[in-house]
């Protein structure tokens, strides 16, 4: 076993892990934060995306031990003061979602499109950031349309973009 120390959603987190414990069964597991999905085990579809010192990462295939010291945001930790993430907010007035499987790893990869391509995001390079994530329920319309949205929110807004 190995201790593994990192902060998430801006709490300091340790716990002894076997050396091969993914991030997301460190998230789900040791630490009961299930709003990090597993899709696939193989990093094709997206479910599983947290921020990991600010950038997006698949934690289906990043070691936990390889965050000793990092700070790892879930969709759990987007919310603040009991109000969404303008992100999140985004997703659910335009129907970015169907059965929400998906949701929480498109919100993840949504807010780092915005931290990475900036605000004003035109659907094409919405659809190209999206394609390592896979909703097996819609076409993407209303998921691209909520992307765009809280693009345009979170330039309006003061709540941070991610807690670090």
């Amino acid at each position: 076993m190995t201790t593994v120390t990192m902060t998430v959603n801006g709490k300091t987190v340790s716990a002894d892990v076997e050396p091969r414990t993914l991030l997301v069964q460190f998230l789900r597991e040791h630490l009961k934060l299930t709003g990090t999905h597993v899709g696939c085990d193989t990093s094709q579809c997206g479910a599983c995306v947290v921020h990991l010192d600010g950038v997006a990462v698949k934690s289906c295939t990043t070691l936990a031990v390889s965050c000793e010291g990092a700070s790892v945001t879930t969709i759990e930790g987007l919310a603040a003061g009991g109000k969404l993430h303008p992100m999140q907010e985004a997703f659910r007035d335009n129907h970015g979602l169907q059965c929400g499987f998906c949701t929480p790893g498109m919100i993840m990869s949504a807010i780092d499109i915005v931290n990475r391509c900036g605000h004003d995001l035109d659907e094409r390079t919405i659809r190209e950031e999206l394609e390592g994530n896979i909703c097996r329920c819609t076409g993407y319309h209303n998921i691209v349309k909520a992307i765009a949205a809280g693009a345009q929110a979170m330039r309006e807004t003061s709540l941070p973009q991610a807690a670090e």
